[in-house]
């Protein structure tokens, strides 16, 4: 995430939704927003719940896309039942009994019907624990690759489909469902656990955690064939996540970081998203953003400062309250800005976070010096719409436009947001001699 802000919605609807929206009057219709509610609250908790017990990804999420389809006839024909959440698990837990009796699969775990679901572990207060954390942990086993981790996580955890997961890991719809299946074969071959590590064993795979919530935020923002309004609905899921996280693991400086970052960007939402229309930072009004928000992020970032842990995380959350402790785009520090990049790099020379310093140096040595930086950038981000929009302001900083509106129609031509392609296109369209 960026001090440059870029956006769009998700709507998630269970399968087969499209055309029962023809009118919102109507019973089914009614039932159909709530099935998708119900989805979104309790999909991923339900697969988790029945991943522990049946000891398999495939089992438990093919059992839950069964179990909506069920509830998606059922609801239409009877009418919502008085507790969705508990009739989708039990449908659910009744797919998965059926499907491992026919394949034979866990024979020595299952007596007859009967298999007992997992009974929630209550937290340090006394609260029953969301049987979400377990399994994002479990998703970020080390014995599983890096990049499988993300996208089984993104998968299990938050739901996300495998073109969106794709597209937030900058790789391919193939190659993102084999890294899901793998990782699966993998958990239930190797009796990975899925439970909340300790010591030494949490810390190493705390930040590839935060790294999966942040991508889930990140993807309510980005959406193709959408607007510039964020899908709450995801974003404010990838909040709660990062307060579950930091909460569970009150000791964790990076957990409290990763809070105030997506605290302090959520706050900005109600200026960057207008009418529909995405606002970049530079021209956002100031006075929309959400003071309570605002408040809470620097409250979480000076409560990991106690902790005397820097990290990552920490630092992203206080290049963005740089921003926000600005009157106006125009008083930025962005000296201090550029000085938080470099202090960055020395935990994250990722390509995204090289090319928003470059941004930060442009405002302190001139575009020609941050050219040079995003230049040698190109393998790993030419295929990012951002590398190329980057590109294009600083060549028409330099009076380069023909160069500056290829690389504004190469942004184009990447992005299917719609929000970010009418700002490209009217970008391009205004530049000199269009």
């Amino acid at each position: 995430m960026s001090g440059t802000d870029a956006a769009a919605p998700r709507d998630p609807e269970p399968p087969g939704t499209a055309g029962a929206a023809a009118s919102a009057s109507t019973p089914a219709a009614a039932s159909d927003r709530l099935l998708a509610g119900v989805v979104r609250e309790e999909s991923a908790r339900i697969t988790a719940a029945l991943t522990v017990s049946f000891g398999s990804f495939d089992v438990a999420e093919e059992a839950v896309a069964e179990a909506v389809e069920e509830a998606l006839r059922a609801w239409r024909g009877r009418g919502i039942p008085p507790r969705p959440g508990a009739w989708l698990m039990q449908a659910a837990r009744h797919n998965a009994l059926d499907r491992v009796r026919r394949e034979r699969v866990l024979r020595d775990r299952v007596l007859k019907d009967r298999v007992a679901l997992p009974e929630s572990q209550p937290t340090a207060d006394g609260a029953p624990a969301d049987e979400r954390l377990p399994l994002l942990f479990g998703c970020c086993h080390p014995a599983l690759a890096p990049d499988a981790q993300l996208a089984l996580t993104l998968r299990a955890v938050c739901g996300l489909t495998t073109e969106q997961i794709a597209r937030a890991t900058f790789s391919t719809e193939p190659a993102t469902g084999q890294r899901i299946s793998r990782a699966k074969r993998k958990i239930a071959d190797s009796g990975i656990p899925l439970r909340v590590p300790e010591g030494a064993d949490a810390a190493a795979r705390l930040d590839l955690v935060l790294t999966i919530v942040s991508v889930m935020y990140s993807e309510a923002h980005f959406v193709a064939g959408a607007d510039a309004a964020a899908d709450r609905d995801l974003a404010d899921d990838a909040l709660w996540l990062a307060q579950v996280v930091a909460e569970a693991l009150p000791r964790a400086a990076e957990a409290w970081g990763l809070l105030a970052l997506l605290r302090f960007h959520r706050a900005r939402e109600p200026a960057r998203s207008v009418d529909g229309e995405l606002v970049l930072l530079a021209e956002q009004d100031r006075t929309r953003w959400d003071a309570t928000l605002l408040a809470g992020a620097r409250e979480a970032l000076e409560r990991a400062a106690r902790l005397r842990r820097p990290g990552r995380w920490q630092l992203h959350a206080a290049i963005a309250a740089c921003h926000a402790d600005a009157a106006d785009a125009a008083s930025t520090d962005w000296l201090q800005v550029l000085t938080l990049y470099d202090m960055l790099l020395a935990y994250d020379r990722s390509p995204v976070v090289r090319l928003n310093r470059a941004v930060a140096l442009a405002r302190v040595d001139g575009a020609a010096v941050a050219l040079a930086e995003v230049d040698a950038l190109e393998g790993p981000l030419a295929r990012s719409h951002l590398w190329h929009a980057v590109r294009a302001s600083l060549l028409r900083d330099l009076g380069r436009d023909d160069e500056a509106l290829v690389a504004d129609l190469r942004a184009l031509e990447l992005t299917a947001n719609e929000a970010e392609r009418r700002l490209l296109a009217a970008r391009a369209g205004s530049a000199p001699g269009r």
